[in-house]
C-alpha cells in the first residue's frame, strides 16, 4: 500500500507551530512526515523560515511514532557535509531510529546566503557525489580527514552515532540526479509524478529501493479560498526544477510568477474539500511507482483544520484508492 505522508514546510509556518502541527499528524494517522529545509521561503506571503534542524530536535521529542525526513537538505554550501553528518547521527538518535536524511543539489534562494556563489549544476552535482561519500565516511564511526575536490575534512569523528545510521534519500529531476542517486542513495526523492525519473533510478542501482514523492494540496470548504491562497503562496511550484534553483530571492519569484493566474493553479493543486479531486491528483504518483507520497497543505494557518479534516476524509480515500 502507498503511504500518505505530512509535510512540515517551514516556508509558512513559525517552529513551535511546525512543532504541532507534525503531531498533530502523527495522531491522525499520517504515515511519515518531511521537514524543508530553508533560508527564505519562496515568496514573502509565505512570511517564514525557521531552522529545520532545531524544528526536527523538537519534533522527535514531542512525537514517538511518526518518521521523520528533511525534504531536502543541501549538503554542499550553506552547510559543510561534515556538520551534517553530525546533525544527522544526533537526529537519528533522538527520534530513536525514525529519521532518514533526504538530500539534494540545493537551491540559489538558501545557498547564496554564505555568499560562495552559485556554482553550476554540473559542479553542483560534483559537489553533491563528494558531500555524499564524506556523510557515508563518518557515519561509519572513527576519524575521518580527506583533501577533496570541493572539501577538506580535517580528523573529524562522530563521537554519538546511531548503531543504525539514518537511510540517505537523493533529490532527483534528471538523468544525472538520477544516476547519482540509484548509486549513492537508499531511497529516491521527486516531486513530479514521472516513471522515467524512477525508470532512471533503478537503471543505475536503484531497484527495489523506496520512492518518496512531494505534491502540494489546499484544503479549504470554499473553494475560491483555496484558490486564492494557492495562488498567494504557491504560484511558484509550477516553475520546474531548473529555474527553481536558479532564483536568488522570493522577489524573484514574485517577478518570475506574475503571470501565473489562479486559474493556472488551481488547474495542478487540488483546492477545496472533495477528497475525489485529491485522489486524482494523487495517483499519477501512486502510477508512476512512487511508495511514499507527502502532502503539502498550503497555508501555515490552515494545518488544524487540514489534518482534523484527512483524519476523517482524505486519508480514508487515498487508502481506499491506493490500497
Amino acid at each position: 500500500m502507498v503511504q500518505i505522508g505530512y509535510t512540515m514546510m517551514t516556508e509558512q509556518a513559525g517552529p513551535r507551530e511546525l512543532v504541532d502541527h507534525v503531531v498533530r499528524a502523527e495522531e491522525a494517522g499520517f504515515d511519515f512526515s518531511v521537514t524543508s529545509d530553508h533560508y527564505f521561503p519562496w515568496l514573502r506571503t509565505q512570511g517564514h523560515s525557521p531552522y529545520a534542524w532545531s524544528v526536527l530536535g523538537a519534533a522527535a521529542q514531542a512525537t514517538s511514532r511518526i518518521p521523520l525526513m528533511t525534504y531536502v537538505t543541501c549538503p554542499t554550501v550553506r552547510y559543510h557535509p561534515a556538520v551534517v553528518a553530525q546533525k544527522a547521527a544526533t537526529m537519528q538518535l533522538l527520534s530513536q531510529g525514525r529519521f532518514r536524511l533526504g538530500l539534494g543539489s540545493g537551491e540559489n534562494l538558501n545557498e547564496h546566503v554564505v555568499g560562495e556563489g552559485w556554482p553550476s549544476v554540473e559542479v553542483r552535482h560534483e559537489m553533491l557525489e563528494e558531500a555524499i561519500g564524506i556523510i557515508r565516511e563518518l557515519f561509519g564511526g572513527g576519524h575521518v580527514s580527506r583533501r577533496g575536490t570541493y572539501f577538506n575534512v580535517d580528523s573529524a569523528r562522530l563521537w554519538d552515532l546511531p548503531d543504525e545510521p539514518p537511510p540517505i534519500g537523493v533529490a532527483v529531476s534528471g538523468e544525472r540526479s538520477c544516476a547519482l542517486a540509484g548509486h549513492l542513495a537508499d531511497l529516491v526523492i521527486a516531486t513530479e509524478p514521472k516513471r522515467e525519473l524512477l525508470t532512471a533510478f533503478d537503471r543505475h542501482g536503484g531497484e527495489g529501493k523506496p520512492r518518496v514523492g512531494q505534491l502540494p494540496v489546499c484544503y479549504d470548504r470554499d473553494r475560491e479560498a483555496a484558490v486564492r491562497r494557492a495562488h498567494e503562496q504557491f504560484r511558484w511550484f509550477g516553475g520546474g526544477w531548473k529555474v527553481n534553483s536558479e532564483l536568488p530571492h522570493p522577489d524573484s519569484f514574485a517577478s518570475a510568477t506574475q503571470y501565473v493566474r489562479p486559474e493556472d493553479v488551481a488547474a495542478s493543486i487540488p483546492c477545496g474539500d472533495d477528497p475525489a479531486d485529491f485522489v486524482e491528483a494523487v495517483r499519477p504518483y501512486a502510477e508512476a511507482g512512487f511508495s511514499e507520497i507527502a502532502l503539502v497543505q498550503v497555508g501555515g494557518d490552515t494545518q488544524a483544520e487540514y489534518v482534523e479534516w484527512s483524519a476523517k476524509e482524505l486519508l480514508p480515500a487515498l487508502r481506499e484508492a491506493l490500497r
